[in-house]
């Protein structure tokens, strides 16, 4: 493993207790050898850099910190890291990706570059991917919006006589992602069609997601849903203001289409199952222009294939 791999591997351990803060793991290496690591947890306040070069003592002067996420330039909770990390005496900083913070971006890498450090920015798409929620939410004001669907191989959303289109472990993953959403969504169509319930089922749940329903109510009677009536963008950055960070869509074609066309989706998840419906409704209307996908990866879902693309740079 290389020394900037362990730092990302770091990082994760903070999943799930950063609050509004993103994920960042810091290694500190002098001749080879690693002599200190740090990673963030809200609760320890305390920046990854700052705890790994407090780890490293005086073996930080002269060595190499590698960080995944830009180190901060601003007084924030704590002092700032591109202050502590002149002081330790480093020489040479290698950061994964810039920090798209407004009173951050380019700003700590200045400081570093100007006090005479060698800074080397990677522009790593693993870094970026690790934080992709908290990116957009922090430089667009909206959440990271991922538009998840089980679609067969002709792009249908039912199977006749079928319940379900994906299998036992597609479905698992479902409830998995819900788990690591801030918000959950249907459009009203789904909601008359099915009532469903958008919880995270089955697997560890730290919290469960705000469950919504966008478009034109009422609810049913009894529904446990929240009506999102407004225009997409004004929902969105609302969700936002109220610490909404990542946002799935597990409506039909008519809300994926209408986020797709507005430029609202970051992420797709297709769980592509080995069937051909022959006919039924498709996972998408009409869009009006193609467009491109990035970094497309598939990978087994037991039975299923899941596709997944992004629509804009992580």
């Amino acid at each position: 493993m290389t020394h900037f791999a362990r730092a990302l591997e770091l990082a994760e351990r903070g999943r799930g207790k950063t609050g509004d803060h993103p994920l960042v793991g810091a290694v500190v290496v002098r001749d080879g050898e690693v002599v200190g690591e740090g990673w963030y947890e809200f609760d320890g306040v305390s920046h990854a850099e700052a705890i790994a070069l407090e780890r490293a003592g005086e073996a930080a002067r002269g060595a190499t910190l590698y960080v995944t996420l830009e180190p901060c330039s601003h007084q924030g909770r704590t002092p700032p890291c591109a202050d502590a990390v002149v002081a330790a005496g480093v020489a040479r900083v290698v950061v994964g990706a810039r920090d798209p913070n407004p009173v951050v971006d380019g700003r700590g890498l200045e400081r570093l570059s100007a006090a005479g450090l060698e800074v080397e920015l990677l522009d790593d798409l693993a870094a970026r991917r690790q934080n992709e929620a908290w990116r957009v939410w922090k430089s667009l004001g909206r959440p990271f919006v991922t538009c998840k669907a089980a679609v067969t191989l002709d792009g249908r959303v039912a199977v006749q006589g079928r319940r379900w289109v994906s299998g036992e472990e597609s479905r698992r993953r479902v409830h998995e992602l819900r788990a690591a959403s801030d918000a959950v969504a249907v459009g009203m169509g789904t909601v008359r069609a099915d009532s469903p319930r958008l919880d995270a089922r089955g697997v560890d749940a730290a919290r469960q997601p705000r469950r919504l329903a966008f478009g034109r109510g009422p609810l049913p009677e009894g529904s446990e849903l929240e009506l999102r009536n407004g225009p997409l963008e004004e929902e969105l950055r609302a969700l936002a203001a109220d610490g909404v960070k990542s946002l799935l869509l597990e409506g039909g074609p008519t809300l994926a289409t209408a986020f797709l066309a507005a430029g609202f989706v970051d992420k797709l998840l297709f769980f592509v199952a080995p069937v051909l419906a022959g006919d039924g409704p498709h996972v998408l209307g009409e869009l009006g222009a193609p467009l491109e996908l990035l970094h497309v990866r598939a990978e087994p879902s037991g039975e299923d294939v899941l596709l997944e693309a992004y629509l804009h740079e992580p």
